[in-house]
């Protein structure tokens, strides 16, 4: 058993969805109480983060300095670029006492932190730096369970059920109504051979014209199509909890660790050359067997990437002894 020190982890991170997950996704695992700050900092500090240390505390406006204060946490996790100068500026603030974790390539040295946990396809490496597949995440047996339990409704529609998650443009990709069109003839086509439904979710970054070329085709298509919250409630964990097959689109790494965290069979389409990152990742994706083409015939079943655990483990050991 480990002496679990009665200090808190603070996840810290910006507004953006994606950055939250991960640093909460292992903030939950290491055993302390969890303390969400949501922080932004000014300029200059926000263009030049996590670089520019003098001024420490003053990077954050004056309503915010009021949470980034002591008692100082025994971990703190970031996630993100704005993240990385206060996790970074915790370790002097703390004389070395709290253990500064950093999620994603802080781009200087990862010697900065304690921990710097960057996604394998970064290709940074350092003594303390842990690199997982993918990006960290909630998703295992009990959270896909919650998610089917929240939305029963699915489990009544006629399998194969196909989850369709779309994201949005990144520089060198492209997802707009071409792409879209050219998504659907594959989903519709493998449908009239094998029946079942489709489950379509669209994200914050996905172009209207994709999601109404997404509603357009669900026309008379038993299913279900969510692209935001005049749809009612977001059911991405039920439809994760329900889906016999995922098909992902390929711009995203967290979308695309997730979908490989359920379990069931993970396809996706890119009909053109990805970027180098990102395409260094869809084939380590591949080779794992977690990833396939948007046609190919594969099991229904397959191990899922689940790493958080994992990483949060290793963390255990070095921060917490």
């Amino acid at each position: 058993m480990h002496h679990t020190p009665q200090g808190e982890c603070w996840a810290i991170t910006d507004r953006a969805a994606g950055n939250q997950r991960q640093a909460l996704a292992l903030a939950d695992c290491l055993g302390l109480p969890v303390r969400h700050l949501v922080l932004s900092l000014r300029a200059p500090w926000s263009w030049l983060s996590p670089r520019l240390l003098a001024g420490g505390r003053l990077a954050l406006p004056a309503a915010q300095r009021i949470n980034f204060a002591p008692p100082w946490p025994t971990v703190a996790i970031g996630c993100g670029r704005s993240a990385a100068l206060l996790t970074r500026m915790l370790r002097s603030l703390t004389d070395g006492h709290c253990h500064t974790v950093q999620i994603l390539d802080p781009r200087i040295d990862p010697a900065h932190w304690d921990t710097v946990i960057a996604p394998r396809h970064d290709g940074l490496t350092g003594i303390n730096v842990l690199n997982p597949l993918g990006s960290l995440n909630p998703i295992d047996d009990a959270w896909l369970a919650d998610g089917r339990q929240a939305s029963p409704a699915l489990g009544e529609l006629p399998g194969p059920r196909t989850g369709v998650l779309i994201g949005g443009r990144r520089s060198g990709i492209r997802i707009d109504a071409d792409y879209a069109r050219r998504l659907a003839q594959h989903l519709l086509a493998r449908r009239r051979r094998e029946g079942g439904s489709l489950l379509v979710l669209t994200s914050r970054r996905t172009p209207n014209a994709v999601a109404e070329v997404m509603r357009h085709i669900m026309r008379g298509v038993p299913g279900l199509m969510w692209s935001g919250p005049d749809d009612g409630p977001n059911p991405y964990p039920g439809v994760l909890g329900w889906a016999d097959r995922l098909m992902v689109t390929p711009d995203s790494v967290n979308m695309l660790s997730e979908a490989c965290a359920v379990g069931c069979a993970v396809h996706t389409f890119a009909p053109e050359a990805l970027p180098p990152k990102l395409a260094r990742f869809h084939e380590s994706l591949r080779a794992a067997g977690l990833l396939h083409g948007v046609d190919d015939d594969v099991p229904v079943r397959q191990v899922p990437l689940r790493e958080t655990q994992a990483i949060a483990g290793a963390l255990r050991e070095r921060a917490l002894g």
